[in-house]
């Protein structure tokens, strides 16, 4: 009776997927033992170099942010050296055209200075809000112009609110200078800054004025100006779309960037 018992006892237990282990020895558990110690060693040491390798990457990456606070900082305090001697300059002028030309010359690299610190503004921020960071930044050109003589040309922003990823943003300010820049050259009366957002999807950010037609069929990629070059380089980071057509509002030409 008690054999039939086991024999019920095993089929029970196997039935449950309960299996009884071989027997082992106890050399077989030394040596499970000593693999698992040995896969624990090379794991730490593993983990031991990725952890140097980050703290070597950490600092690669506070030095680079060092080095850029420097390059900033030099950038910044020689353009402050340029403003006081053109301004020293302008003052020992004996002819006041020279002097009108030097005291101009000091207040855009001024103005220069303070864009470049607006846009460092954007430094770690993953987003902007990019009208009112636009206001802001167009406020430094509206005083770049007034001291260039061009006191008629004022800049206004207009449009809709969006946040834009600082990535973007960020190429799309320097489009903006270049654009005020040639509006201001070539156009006159008020400059519109606009960004809109369009029906299939994406933003259009437009700089125009009342001005000139531009040449028919004129071609800003076969452009020799540098300003030009330097607003197609920047359209293309960013993938966008630069446009040229007429402003539906004040007539004059427009120069447009489209962008996702």
């Amino acid at each position: 009776m008690a054999f039939e018992q086991l024999q019920f006892l095993n089929s029970f237990t196997t039935s449950l997927g309960v299996r009884k282990e071989a027997t082992r020895s106890v050399s077989s558990y030394e040596q499970e033992l000593s693999e698992r110690r040995g896969a624990e060693t090379r794991l730490r040491e593993a983990l031991a170099r990725d952890e140097a390798l980050l703290r070597e990457k950490d600092e690669l990456i506070h030095n680079r942010e060092v080095l850029n606070m420097e390059a900033d900082h030099r950038l910044l305090n020689g353009l402050q050296m340029i403003v006081s001697l053109l301004s020293l300059q302008s003052r020992k002028e004996p002819s006041s055209d020279a002097a009108a030309h030097l005291s101009t010359a000091a207040h855009r690299v001024a103005t220069l200075a303070r864009v470049h610190r607006r846009l460092h503004t954007l430094d770690g921020q993953e987003t902007v809000a990019f009208k009112p960071f636009l206001r802001e930044l167009c406020s430094e050109y509206t005083s770049m112009l007034a001291s260039e003589d061009r006191r008629k040309q004022s800049i206004v922003v207009e449009g809709c609110d969006a946040r834009l990823p600082a990535s973007t943003a960020t190429p799309l300010s320097l489009i903006v200078n270049e654009l005020i820049t040639n509006a201001a050259k070539h156009g006159k009366g008020v400059i519109t800054v606009r960004l809109e957002e369009q029906a299939e999807g994406g933003h259009l950010l437009s700089v125009c004025n009342e001005g000139p037609p531009l040449p028919e069929g004129f071609d800003p990629g076969a452009s020799r100006g540098l300003g030009m070059k330097i607003v197609q380089a920047l359209v293309e980071q960013i993938g966008g779309d630069f446009r040229i057509d007429r402003c539906e509002h004040c007539g004059g030409p427009r120069m447009a960037v489209a962008f996702a």
